[in-house]
């Protein structure tokens, strides 16, 4: 049994690896959601990671059991550290209990870099889950994790939440032959939302002599050395108050600002349309380095659902000066996406493309859900989807059940070749044929999305209310009806996308355009393409007319 035990953790580790440097995290607290649920977002965005749900079972172990870590981005190993002697069902990034955990990279300092690290961010994230039944114990558990077996990466965010408190918290290395890390956790306020995305954000932050995990009026927590350690560096001389984590360890750039904090700006500006709380910081998304720094946390204007706080991990900065649908970029069908790199240059001159939080890379993205009025395994909703979050579906995965949809399975697929079989391979096979005649396909694809997504989140009361009456009598039994229920909906959902993508086949064969009633119809790119055209090229193009004699 332990030698099964290692070699799932050893698998699972392995197929984690995914360079996490484009992620985007939404952070909800209880009195900012219209039902008073806790919610976290994440998309795992990469260009090498493969899109499968996780799955972790519960586990008691001998003491003195060793595991293996490996590094999540690469494989690598990184070496051995102690088992505990229960660990928990995590589904995905959520556990059993409701908890669930996030993150962005944004780099920092170098020179914080431990190479002889053990632990490195995607295990402290997984080994938390494990472990954890409560936010403050999951920030426990990781940073006593990094202080007795070392960091291995390097300057990374994370959200954390369970059914009644959301955190921020960021963290970074001490650099060689200094085994640990500085941190900083801070609680979002109730009734406001937070953000990050691959850019450190804690500034300032109220000094504590003690880290009290059982006080619940304690709303930040940090290493006793967060300051110090800057200290001694030489890159912080004023007074304790004054002390920025992010300003000290991971300093602004353009690109922090323009393809980072920009995201969250946008999220920002989603949530606050009526306030236009997020004017002010319009030059700083934009990367002006003297604008105002956009705050850690705002007040929605109004409550956020589920629903809505899904549309805003779905986004290309539609209505913005940012919006990628408006330049020649975007070609002909208005396509919000631009092919790597995110540089580049014409006549010396150095030009960027947007990053915007909807991106064609995204291996898997979720919007986890937790509810403090229901038991455990009920309560924790834990919203699922693979590929480009603009036309994933996000599918009801419930912390409680004891299975996985097989087409979202781990090791259901890879990248070595495609199959009809995955998930992944489904969604992104829908999603590239749409980015060929985007603003048409797009409006096909989010008309079966709202159809799906709209069915799931109407049936949520009804399918809570079921499996809290088998709870009631037989907790097994509401875990049976509930992994019953999210396979069912998982490999629908697959199923559904099938169908869509024989349909947009169909319908835009070659170019043309087939009507509801089967007809062939041939639409003339737009106007404005047309004018392009004869600008770049019109006298080769022009009709040759001949007079007449």
């Amino acid at each position: 049994m332990r030698t099964m035990i290692l070699s799932l953790f050893l698998i699972a580790m392995l197929a984690f690896s995914h360079s996490g440097l484009a992620c985007t995290n939404i952070l909800v607290s209880k009195g900012a959601s219209k039902d008073g649920s806790t919610m976290i977002t994440y998309s795992a965005d990469s260009h090498t990671l493969y899109g499968e749900l996780y799955f972790r079972p519960a586990g008691s172990h001998i003491a003195g059991t060793l595991i293996d870590v490996y590094d999540w981005d690469s494989g690598k190993y990184l070496g051995k550290i102690k088992q505990v002697a229960q660990t928990y069902t995590v589904v995905g990034n959520m556990n059993e209990f409701q908890v669930a955990i996030g993150e962005t990279t944004y780099g920092g300092r170098d020179e914080l870099a431990d190479p002889k690290g053990i632990v490195d961010y995607g295990s402290l994230m997984y080994l938390a889950l494990q472990r954890a039944k409560t936010a403050r114990e999951a920030i426990r558990v990781m940073t006593e994790l990094v202080a007795e077996y070392g960091y291995a990466s390097s300057g990374e965010s994370f959200s954390i939440s369970d059914p009644n408190e959301v955190w921020i918290m960021e963290l970074i290395g001490k650099g060689p032959e200094n085994k640990g890390a500085v941190w900083v956790a801070l609680r979002v306020p109730d009734g406001y939302i937070s953000g990050h995305a691959n850019q450190a954000r804690i500034t300032t932050f109220p000094f504590q002599k003690v880290n009290n995990w059982t006080d619940l009026k304690q709303t930040v927590y940090h290493a006793a050395d967060v300051i110090s350690l800057a200290r001694l560096k030489g890159w912080f001389k004023g007074e304790d108050k004054e002390f920025s984590f992010s300003d000290t360890y991971a300093p602004l750039s353009f690109g922090g600002q323009r393809f980072c904090e920009a995201r969250v700006w946008m999220a920002f500006m989603r949530a606050t349309p009526l306030s236009k709380q997020m004017a002010p910081y319009t030059e700083y998304a934009r990367g002006v380095k003297s604008a105002n720094r956009m705050p850690l946390w705002i007040k929605p204007d109004e409550k956020l659902s589920v629903r809505d706080v899904m549309q805003l991990m779905r986004d290309h900065f539609e209505g913005t000066d940012l919006d990628m649908t408006k330049d020649i970029g975007a070609g002909p069908f208005v396509l919000p996406y631009r092919w790597r790199p995110m540089t580049w240059k014409v006549d010396g001159v150095e030009y960027v493309h947007e990053r915007a939080v909807s991106t064609q890379q995204t291996g898997f993205s979720f919007v986890a859900q937790s509810r403090s009025w229901l038991p455990a395994p009920i309560g924790g909703v834990f919203w699922f989807g693979v590929d480009d979050t603009y036309s994933t579906v996000y599918v009801p995965i419930y912390c409680g059940i004891q299975a996985v949809p097989p087409s979202f399975a781990q090791g259901n697929g890879d990248f070595s070749k495609f199959t009809w079989n995955s998930a992944f391979w489904v969604f992104s096979a829908v999603a590239n044929t749409a980015y060929s005649r985007y603003n048409d396909m797009i409006w096909d694809i989010q008309q079966v999305q709202r159809e799906l997504e709209g069915k799931f989140l109407a049936d949520q009361a009804e399918i809570d209310a079921a499996a809290l009456i088998l709870y009631k009598s037989s907790p097994r039994q509401a875990r049976d009806y509930l992994t019953a229920y999210s396979v069912q909906q998982g490999e629908m959902t697959v199923n559904r996308w099938r169908e869509l993508w024989g349909f947009l086949m169909w319908k835009y064969n070659d170019g043309n355009v087939r009507t509801s009633q089967g007809r062939l119809s041939q639409p003339p790119y737009p106007e404005a393409w047309y004018r392009q055209i004869v600008k770049d090229s019109g006298e080769r193009l022009k009709v040759i007319k001949e007079d007449k004699k």
